[in-house]
């Protein structure tokens, strides 16, 4: 029950989104479920938005083989028919070239990194993410630590803080990552606490090619915490070298932007 009312809920949050693919791919829209799990999340969407409408294809992608035959089976008896699965890793995935709304619900450490690659590279006009178990960060903030990098240090001291900062710090570097690749992003909560301790969603909406100041900004930031996660190195995108860089000005928003996906890095 606690998982149906994530869902529902999440749901709702992203109808906006699912409306705005529809209105503009009627017969094409593209939906990625990434790290499916059961794909009850996947279950629920076609339900509501897909099963009755003239197109649209949802690509449920889980590592797990034995969640992949299982919900592929009850797709087929509820006759889901353009519902889709994949045995796969997300960083392995084979994706369409163009996916225009990518969902992660509880992606477990670096594979809601791995949600977010694949969203800018394909060109998602839409990212939905809830993450979970946020562990790189925090072991790179470890080292930072023991190498005695300044008083920024103090916040992660003990290994309760460090966790809990590190949690942090990765979701605000995964939005503005977002907002660097173009997102206009909300970060909000997913649903009540008594449900689920994994609470926080980042929904993103792609209405630039590109965003220059975030991008600075997240250099910067990253040269001054010391990290560097998994979703920033795939990327390509580095710490600031020293010295002060003046921001750009703010891109002015436009309509989502249809065009190539973003190259792989090498």
């Amino acid at each position: 029950m606690r998982k149906l009312k994530q869902v529902n809920h999440l749901m709702g949050l992203m109808r906006p989104a699912v409306e705005d693919v529809k209105a503009r791919h009627p017969e094409s829209a593209v939906f990625v479920d990434a790290g499916s799990g059961n794909a009850y999340l996947g279950f629920v969407l076609y339900e509501l938005f897909l099963k009755d409408a003239a197109g649209g294809t949802l690509l449920s992608v889980e590592g797990r083989a034995e969640l992949t035959e299982r919900a592929k089976g009850r797709a087929e008896r509820l006759g889901f028919s353009r519902m889709t699965f994949q045995t796969a890793h997300i960083d392995q995935a084979a994706y369409p070239e163009r996916i225009h709304l990518l969902m992660a619900l509880h992606a477990c450490d670096t594979a809601t990194d791995d949600a977010l690659i694949a969203a800018i590279r394909h060109g998602a006009d839409h990212v939905a993410v809830v993450p979970c178990c946020q562990a790189e960060v925090a072991a790179q903030l470890k080292e930072q630590r023991a190498a005695g990098k300044g008083s920024m240090g103090l916040l992660y001291a003990h290994p309760w803080h460090r966790r809990e900062f590190g949690s942090h710090l990765t979701n605000v570097v995964r939005a503005l990552t977002l907002e660097a690749f173009g997102y206009q992003v909300t970060v909000t909560e997913l649903t009540g606490w008594e449900h689920s301790l994994k609470n926080e969603l980042i929904l993103g909406r792609r209405v630039h090619r590109d965003n220059r100041r975030a991008r600075v900004q997240l250099e910067r930031l990253l040269a001054e915490t010391g990290v560097n996660p998994k979703l920033t190195r795939e990327l390509g995108v580095k710490p600031a070298a020293s010295g002060a860089t003046e921001l750009p000005a703010e891109p002015v928003a436009e309509a989502p932007v249809e065009e190539a996906p973003v190259p792989s890095e090498g």
